[in-house]
């Protein structure tokens, strides 16, 4: 009979911790070489696409809070990754933009995921795969959801 402890390494919640671990670390050593982290995707893309030009929006598009995003930001300007520069019409604000380098850079880093997610996943089908990143999706929304059901009953 199995012990509770083994069957605590077998459910979904460790098994996905264990994959994003290896996930991250695989994207830190094909990224590094390029100057990017893991962690600045969501950044990098933001201010690609244009989904968020300041550190409040871009933490929200991040879903991490605030100083970490600034510690980030930090980094990714001393790294020569981000440019930041006032608002003209708010002071207070800070607007931020993606460098030459980084948006030159980004289509390497970006190949260099795509082909780790693809090799990741070798031996699954195309059904599967679009399968198991819906299964994902729906399950991070859940915990989206959980999250904000605690956060609002510890207040």
């Amino acid at each position: 009979m199995a012990s509770d402890k083994d069957d605590v390494l077998s459910t979904p919640g460790h098994l996905i911790s264990l994959t994003a671990r290896s996930f991250a670390r695989l994207s830190e050593a094909r990224l590094k070489p390029l100057g990017f982290a893991p962690g600045h995707l969501p950044v990098l893309v933001a201010l690609r696409d244009g989904h968020a030009d300041t550190q409040r929006d871009l933490a929200r598009f991040a879903k991490i809070e605030q100083p970490p995003m600034a510690q980030m930001l930090n980094r990714m300007e001393r790294d020569g990754l981000i440019e930041r520069k006032p608002d003209p019409t708010d002071g207070r604000i800070q607007k931020i933009s993606l460098t030459s380098m980084a948006l030159e850079q980004m289509p390497m880093a970006i190949d260099a995921l795509v082909k780790g997610n693809r090799e990741a996943l070798i031996g699954l089908t195309n059904e599967q795969k679009v399968q198991f990143t819906g299964l994902l999706v729906h399950i991070i929304g859940n915990l989206d959801q959980m999250v904000q059901g605690e956060t609002r009953s510890s207040s």
